[in-house]
């Protein structure tokens, strides 16, 4: 079994500005990761294996990270490829 589809589930609320949740949710939900986000209610996401987690944390690091900081993300995996 490859690590990365180790089984998890795990279910959290994510904490995530209002105006980002919509964007976050709709982003996972192309991904296939369940969430389920009510108006006025937290988003919230079923991770069931690493993988999903990473591509968790990766969505929320695009939504909350400084520009700067994503440009440098960005140029490493460019000199690494």
């Amino acid at each position: 079994m490859n690590p990365a589809d180790r089984e998890l589930e795990v279910s959290e609320i994510v904490q995530v500005s209002w105006l980002d949740r919509w964007q976050v949710y709709k982003r996972l939900q192309e991904l296939e990761i369940p969430c389920w986000c009510a108006v006025d209610q937290p988003l919230r996401v079923k991770v069931n294996t690493v993988r999903q987690a990473a591509q968790v944390m990766s969505v929320l690091r695009q939504v909350s990270a400084p520009r700067r900081e994503l440009v440098q993300l960005l140029e490493c995996c460019w000199q690494i490829g």
